[in-house]
């Protein structure tokens, strides 16, 4: 991309908002969404989309720069550059800041005076907090799981951010180091010959046994195959209940952070307080990450019931809890109606909705239950305010709230909040 010339806009950077970016003001007034700059910076910019009520930008030249900004690890997620590491420029616990910041901003804006002020009263301002072992690697080598796209030269990168482009990628800094041993990156890539330009590639660390990939769905290997090709992975968790152990499709969903499912298994369970005989109603509950200690502390004295939609998820989940004759594994939409159907009973409720959230209707109809207890686990701020907002229209206010830097040097993180009737 060409840099900018002297008559581009200059700006100083106000607050960080919800998308990894920042909100400035040009000098006549117009609202500019900024990328890869801090607050309080004076940076120089490229206009990367106009609108009529708002501008996008990427900060290209820093002019007076944040005492927080350090030099990326990653500079191919930089202005021009791929999606994945909008934050690789900032300081990792200033990366946290900004969460906490967008967290608290969301909540209020989104959710509420009155959803921002139960959770004020419950946890003051919500702390992002980094997992273990973050700090020392600083943020780096965290993930298990990346997606990568064949460009039209034969190698495998990523696409440019809000783009079709393919960018060839030399390095990923933020993947797991038995993912970069692979060597899948680089016109010497011995990959190469396993795919063609535009084919999907993705690359599995699991916690148990030696990395996977597959190019456009289906698993390949560089040396001579004997046997069927295996499609799933296992992957070992630690938990306060014991070491639970998974089968998961290579292909499916599962936390891309190293640390994750053993950080999100022990907040639920914290959040939940199940005890044994109680029956668990689990919506969007997936291969059986939270199903499996859930089913362990309320034992074939209570019962787990859950919903998910996707039928690879399901199959999943029923080999992981082929032994826990009090789970009732449920495969279908995750609705009101169903809700309605197989909700009453139930003394906890946990749901782990996509990234859209659970939405105005279902909210209404897990208040409806009339659990003690409703765990809500959200990897995106605003859905989260939009479904508290929604059960505390119906009764249900926020009692406890944690929320975790799953993603490093990405604007993402997950909140997990559990919620009581007024």
């Amino acid at each position: 991309m060409t840099a900018p010339g002297a008559d581009a806009p200059v700006v100083t950077v106000g607050p960080p908002a919800h998308g990894g970016h920042c909100v400035a003001r040009l000098d006549d007034g117009r609202v500019a969404f900024v990328r890869h700059a801090l607050p309080g910076e004076r940076v120089r910019l490229r206009i990367t989309e106009q609108r009529s009520k708002y501008w996008r930008a990427d900060a290209v030249e820093v002019l007076e720069a944040s005492a927080d900004r350090v030099e990326s690890p990653w500079p191919e997620a930089g202005p021009g550059g791929v999606g994945g590491g909008e934050l690789a420029h900032v300081a990792l616990g200033a990366q946290r800041g900004w969460k906490t910041q967008v967290l608290a901003d969301t909540l209020r804006r989104i959710g509420g005076e009155q959803v921002a002020d139960d959770v004020a009263a419950v946890a003051g301002t919500v702390p992002v907090e980094g997992l273990p072992g973050d700090d020392e690697s600083r943020g780096l080598g965290t993930r298990t799981r990346i997606d990568l796209t064949v460009d039209a030269q034969g190698v495998a990168g990523m696409h440019r951010f809000r783009s079709h482009d393919v960018v060839a990628l030399r390095e990923m800094p933020l993947a797991d180091e038995a993912l970069l041993a692979l060597e899948l990156l680089g016109e010497s890539s011995p990959w190469r010959r396993a795919w063609r330009p535009g084919s999907r590639v993705e690359a599995v660390a699991p916690s148990v046994g030696e990395p996977m990939v597959l190019v456009d769905g289906e698993p390949v290997t560089l040396r001579r195959r004997s046997g069927p090709p295996r499609r799933s992975v296992r992957e070992r968790v630690t938990s306060p209940v014991g070491d639970l152990d998974y089968r998961v499709s290579a292909a499916g969903f599962w936390q891309v952070h190293r640390r994750a499912p053993a950080t999100l298994v022990e907040a639920v369970l914290g959040a939940a307080a199940p005890a044994a005989g109680q029956r668990v109603l689990e919506l969007f509950s997936g291969a059986g990450l939270l199903t499996l200690p859930l089913a362990r502390v309320v034992g074939e004295e209570g019962s787990v019931v859950s919903l998910e939609g996707a039928d690879a998820a399901v199959r999943d989940a029923r080999r992981n809890l082929h032994d826990h004759p009090a789970v009732r594994l449920g495969a279908g939409r995750v609705d009101a109606a169903a809700v309605r159907e197989i909700g009453p009973g139930s003394d906890i409720v946990v749901l782990d909705p996509p990234r859209v959230g659970a939405g105005k209707e279902v909210m209404a109809a897990v208040a409806g239950v009339g659990a003690e207890t409703i765990v809500h686990v959200a990897c995106d701020p605003a859905a989260l305010a939009r479904d508290l907002r929604a059960a505390r229209e119906h009764g249900y206010v926020v009692r406890t709230i944690k929320a975790f830097d799953l993603f490093p040097h990405t604007h993402h993180f997950e909140v997990v909040a559990a919620l009581g009737r007024a």
